[in-house]
């Protein structure tokens, strides 16, 4: 990223032309880290008869964590299950603990230091990161966040999908757009970084609503997000709902381009930590196209190379003003 008074080139971090996670990374941290998915054992308030007992429409029987370990193990076990795999496959200098069933802030404050400290203090885990609602950070949740983001870092991940109220009224979110923006600005005053999950493809929802959900997180103090395609799982309500009432479901093509018009959109500092996300096989009704993640990020990066979304954008943080 270039200054103003210098001339505009497409922006570049490493062979990529978004700001990847794992280019933050290694510039961050010297090496990759990978990802271990917990699971704590938590609900949801959309499941335990708090706000409603089917969840999100979306969500599988798994609460999103359908490739998080057996959550009858142990924090350490299920590390220790999880590193063992990933050196299977590749050499590991870190790993991420990444609390992803459920809501991971949905328990006694007691109950979270447990599994938390457990895992933050577990060899080889570089960073501690923790899925959640934003109407589940009570006042005791952020003391004990801030507590053990002294430790390591701590980012947490939580699940706005879109800002349009309609929207978020058909996937049962629970929660009105406020809360979210109240649970940002909480997390950033102690110091959290702070993940915004966002769904592309929700049923009803223009091309240009989607892209103002990206627009509007760029008004906001967010360090990353997650830009995920409506996946519909067997099990799920969506399931029920699309085969009662079938809805147009996104091409690859048509999500490269949705993709492209949303990174151009994103303002550069925010890391990209996803741009597909993965459903099971086994319980993948559509897209079918996503099954092929690797074919579909080998088409993204040649997408972006041909268009130049970049170039000679002008982008203000702050008092700074950067082209990119």
């Amino acid at each position: 990223m270039q200054k103003e008074n210098r001339t505009p080139q497409p922006v570049r971090w490493g062979e990529k032309r978004f700001y990847s996670l794992d280019y933050y990374l290694k510039q961050t941290y010297g090496h990759k880290l990978y990802k271990i998915a917990l699971d704590a054992g938590m609900t949801c308030p959309t499941r335990d008869g708090t706000l409603g007992t089917r969840g999100c429409i979306f969500c599988s029987a798994k609460g999103s964590g359908d490739f998080a370990a057996d959550r009858s193990l142990s924090v350490t076990e299920q590390l220790s299950q999880g590193k063992e795999i990933i050196r299977n496959k590749f050499h590991a200098d870190g790993y991420i603990a990444y609390f992803q069933a459920f809501t991971n802030t949905y328990a006694p404050v007691e109950r979270l230091r447990q599994v938390f400290t457990e895992a933050i203090n577990a060899p080889d885990v570089e960073i501690l990161s923790i899925a959640t609602r934003p109407d589940c950070l009570g006042p005791e949740v952020l003391e004990l966040l801030q507590e053990l983001s002294q430790i390591k870092p701590v980012w947490v991940e939580l699940g706005l999908q879109t800002i349009h109220p309609d929207s978020a009224a058909f996937i049962r979110r629970g929660y009105e757009l406020s809360v979210f923006l109240e649970a940002v600005e909480n997390l950033r005053r102690i110091g959290i970084s702070v993940i915004v999950h966002v769904i592309l493809g929700l049923p009803g929802e223009t091309f240009d609503q989607m892209l103002e959900t990206v627009q509007y997180l760029n008004t906001l103090d967010i360090q990353g997000i997650k830009l995920q395609l409506l996946h519909i799982l067997e099990g799920t309500d969506l399931a029920d709902y699309y085969r009662e009432h079938p809805f147009p479901v996104m091409t690859m093509d048509e999500y490269l381009a949705l993709l492209g018009d949303c990174i151009s959109h994103l303002k550069p500092d925010i890391v990209i930590h996803r741009l597909t996300g993965d459903g099971p096989s086994k319980l993948l009704i559509e897209p079918q196209w996503t099954t092929r993640k690797r074919d579909t990020l080998n088409r993204l990066n040649a997408y972006l190379k041909t268009q130049n979304i970049w170039q000679g954008r002008s982008y203000t943080n702050g008092t700074t003003t950067y082209t990119v």
